[in-house]
C-alpha cells in the first residue's frame, strides 16, 4: 500500500491496526501445531498491515461506522476462546502498540441483549482489555447479532490465525457444545472439518477444564500430544495423578508449556498395584490365616498347621473345579 493511500486510511479512522484476515470459504487450511505452530507464530504476521486495509476497506464499504465506546459498557463474549494467562507478550506488545499510535482496528460488538445501553464482543478482546487499562475509550463497530452469527464472527475472526493453540480451540469447542451449538455450527466457527472437530471435542471432555485451566494455552504442545495425554489421563488413576501434580511446589510459577510436561510424566508414571489384607478366623475367632492380594499376587499365610495341611490336601481339587468353571471361556 502507498504512503497515500495509508493516510487516506488513516484520516478516516485513526491508525491501521494490523488485522486478522477474514477466514475464506474455500476448506479449511492446514493448522500446523506443537514446535512448527510456535514458529509459525510471528511469519503468520507478515502481511496483517495489507489485511487490515482490507478489512477497514469493507467495513466502510458496507455503511459500518466506527464508534468510541466506554470499555466499561462492553462484556466479554458469552463464550470464552482464549485461556488467561499471568503473562502475555503479545498483549504487552498490542498494549505498548496502542499506547503509542492508538488503537488501528475497531472491535466488533452487538448491544448486550440483557443491559440496556451496554454491548457484548465478538471478537477484539485484548484490544478492549489494553483500552480498559489504558483508559481510553474502544474503537468499535456495532451490530445486531444473534447469538450464532456472533460465535461464528468470533471463531471466524480466531480461524486463519495461528495463535490460538489447540487446547483453546478444543476448550472453546466444548463451551459451543455445552451452550447447545450443533457440530455443524462448532465446525463453522473453527473453520475446520467434523472430523477434527470431533477430537476437539474428544480431548476437551475427556480431562477436566480444572487441569485444562491450570496447564494454560501450552502454544507448543499440539493435537498429537494432547490426544495421547487424554488417552493417559482416562486411564485408571489417571485423574488423581494429574491432581497431585497440579498441586505439586512450584507448579503455577512454572511457563504453560513445562506445566503440561509435568502432568505429563505424572500420568506416565506407573501405579504402584493397591494391597488388600485379609484375616481369615474360624467362627469362635481363632486366627487361621492372613490373606494378601497386590495386582496379580495373592499370598495365603497360614497361622495353623492343621489349616496349612487342610488347604495342601484342597489345592488339587480346586485346580480342577477351576478348570471346569472355565471350560470355553
Amino acid at each position: 500500500m502507498s504512503p497515500k493511500g495509508r493516510d487516506i486510511l488513516k484520516s478516516m479512522v485513526g491508525a491501521v491496526e494490523p488485522a486478522r484476515p477474514e477466514a475464506p470459504s474455500a476448506p479449511p487450511p492446514h493448522r500446523p501445531s506443537g514446535a512448527v505452530k510456535a514458529m509459525n507464530l510471528s511469519l503468520g504476521r507478515l502481511g496483517e498491515e495489507a489485511a487490515a486495509a482490507k478489512a477497514l476497506r469493507e467495513s466502510l464499504a458496507s455503511g459500518d461506522k466506527v464508534l468510541e465506546i466506554d470499555p466499561a459498557a462492553v462484556e466479554m463474549s458469552f463464550i470464552r476462546d482464549r485461556i488467561p494467562v499471568d503473562e502475555d507478550p503479545e498483549f504487552e506488545r498490542l498494549k505498548q502498540s496502542i499506547q503509542g499510535s492508538g488503537q488501528q482496528v475497531p472491535i466488533l460488538v452487538r448491544p448486550d441483549p440483557v443491559k440496556a445501553g451496554h454491548y457484548q464482543a465478538a471478537y477484539g478482546h485484548r484490544r478492549l482489555r489494553a483500552a480498559a487499562e489504558i483508559g481510553i475509550p474502544v474503537k468499535a463497530v456495532v451490530r445486531k447479532l444473534t447469538d450464532e452469527e456472533l460465535i461464528l464472527a468470533q471463531g471466524q475472526e480466531n480461524g486463519p490465525r495461528v495463535d490460538l493453540s489447540f487446547i483453546e480451540r478444543a476448550l472453546f469447542a466444548r463451551r459451543m457444545d455445552e451452550h447447545g451449538f450443533n457440530r455443524d455450527m462448532i465446525a463453522k466457527a473453527l473453520a475446520t472439518d467434523k472430523p477434527e472437530t470431533s477430537r476437539l471435542l474428544q480431548v476437551a471432555q475427556t480431562i477436566d477444564p480444572e487441569i485444562i485451566l491450570a496447564i494454560g494455552p501450552a502454544p507448543k504442545v499440539g493435537r498429537p500430544r494432547w490426544l495421547a495425554f487424554a488417552e493417559k489421563y482416562r486411564e485408571a488413576g489417571g485423574q488423581k495423578k494429574a491432581q497431585a501434580a497440579m498441586h505439586t511446589a512450584g507448579f503455577d510459577a512454572r511457563e504453560t508449556n513445562s506445566r503440561f510436561d509435568i502432568i505429563w510424566k505424572a500420568l506416565e508414571e506407573k501405579s504402584a498395584p493397591q494391597r488388600s489384607e485379609q484375616t481369615l478366623r474360624t467362627q469362635g475367632g481363632a486366627q487361621l490365616a492372613s490373606v494378601t492380594r497386590s495386582g496379580k499376587t495373592f499370598r495365603i499365610t497360614a497361622k495353623s498347621a492343621a489349616f496349612s495341611e487342610f488347604l495342601a490336601r484342597r489345592l488339587a481339587g480346586l485346580a480342577t473345579e477351576f478348570e471346569e468353571e472355565n471350560e470355553g471361556k
